[in-house]
């Protein structure tokens, strides 16, 4: 017979190795690509000692003279906040009960959840690997006739979506708190909004988007990287140019020798090998018609969890929908690490439970947490191609 003891045992027992091995490894390929680690986590951040230069202590001298003074190199510590990644599932009394005396159906009815939480988890944690922390999904630019919503940028945003809407000045928009995103229009780049006190005619063009709860939560990503701030991980880039990734703007036509100088270059001046490639759908597509002139098609290899790329000199190129339009990330992903206090857990309440009733409803809840932080131990040995003319 079903329980409540017995449901909070098969979400423990069976589903959280099942659910941390589908975000871990299957999410999403760059992630894959990532190792996870315990080390230099201190309480609630991340401090991440970065060593640049080389060991000043060698030199080449005469028979007798006197030996080199020893010099280590030069170091920076990088400091950040162990981010609060939260997921969680909802069951029904009535649909617990209707399923209290079928095994069948009870494991139907949890992995449905599981696999809804999963596949919300996965879009979610994928479009935080190339944001820069701040969880900004997209900018209004106008409020139309019929109180749609017309953004700037549709990748980060899907129907079913509890999304809050701030204002330039950093505060909760009159009308646009947990608002539901109910219809999208990627094409128009417009969604209709409602819920409980969500008015669009009260919003207008400027105003920022964000997942409900998460502005300033999110981990770090490659536009903590490769964005223009000041700062990255709590250190001033002018620090070191050891701070400054590799970057290339307005690439135009996309071709073997752009990709091959650009990797060189960053071999050069860091000493990094790039393993890794991602690009947008229209940036992978114009690489395949460069090379369809010359009657060459790109190979593919399978990689970490499964996934299938096709290879540029013997490197995985994948596609992603959250890799910004006309650009290409060559990342060495052994530089990147998720610094994390311990892999995916059930929250638990003191009886043990994991499945806890909402109080007021009929409703019971279960929610996984994870604290986490993406960070990059050598910035420079990173680069990015941008303005590259899609196919």
């Amino acid at each position: 017979m079903v329980t409540i003891e017995t449901a909070s045992d098969v979400l423990k027992s069976y589903y959280l190795d099942a659910v941390t091995e589908a975000l871990d490894t299957k999410a999403n390929p760059f992630l894959a690509r990532i190792k996870k680690s315990t080390a230099d986590v201190y309480g609630k951040e991340v401090r991440k000692l970065m060593k640049y230069g080389v060991n000043g202590g060698i030199s080449a001298g005469t028979e007798t003279g006197d030996l080199p003074k020893s010099c280590h190199p030069l170091d920076v510590q990088f400091v950040s906040t162990l981010k609060n990644l939260y997921g969680q599932i909802e069951i029904s009394d009535k649909a617990l009960r209707a399923s209290k005396h079928s095994d069948g159906a009870f494991v139907d009815l949890l992995n449905d959840q599981m696999q809804s939480l999963i596949n919300s988890a996965t879009f979610n944690f994928g479009r935080m690997l190339f944001g820069d922390g701040t969880g900004l999904l997209a900018t209004i630019k106008e409020i139309d006739d019929n109180d749609r919503v017309v953004v700037d940028d549709m990748s980060g945003i899907f129907e079913g979506m509890i999304i809050d809407i701030y204002q330039e000045d950093g505060t909760i928009a009159e009308g646009g708190y947990h608002a539901n995103v109910s219809v999208v229009d990627r094409e128009a780049k417009l969604l209709y909004i409602n819920g409980p006190g969500v008015d669009p005619s009260l919003l207008s063009g400027g105003m920022k988007i964000y997942l409900q709860g998460s502005k300033d939560c999110e981990m770090s990503g490659l536009k903590a990287i490769f964005g223009d701030t000041q700062k990255i991980y709590g250190v001033y880039r002018n620090f070191s140019s050891a701070l400054y990734p590799y970057k290339k703007t307005d690439v135009g036509e996309i071709s073997e020798s752009v990709i091959q100088t650009a990797i060189d270059k960053i071999e050069e001046n860091c000493g990094s090998k790039v393993n890794f490639i991602i690009c947008s759908w229209g940036v992978k597509r114009a690489l395949s018609k460069y090379y369809r002139q010359f009657n060459v098609m790109l190979q593919t290899k399978e990689f970490d969890g499964g996934f299938t790329a096709t290879s540029f000199n013997g490197i995985p190129v994948v596609a992603d929908r959250f890799c910004p339009e006309g650009t290409m990330y060559l990342l060495n992903t052994d530089d990147f690490k998720i610094h994390q206090l311990c892999d995916w857990q059930w929250l638990e309440g003191e009886d043990g439970k994991v499945l806890k009733q909402i109080p007021g409803k009929p409703v019971f809840t279960a929610t996984l947490v994870k604290y986490a932080e993406l960070m990059c131990d050598r910035p420079c040995g990173q680069g990015m191609l941008s303005g590259i003319t899609e196919e």
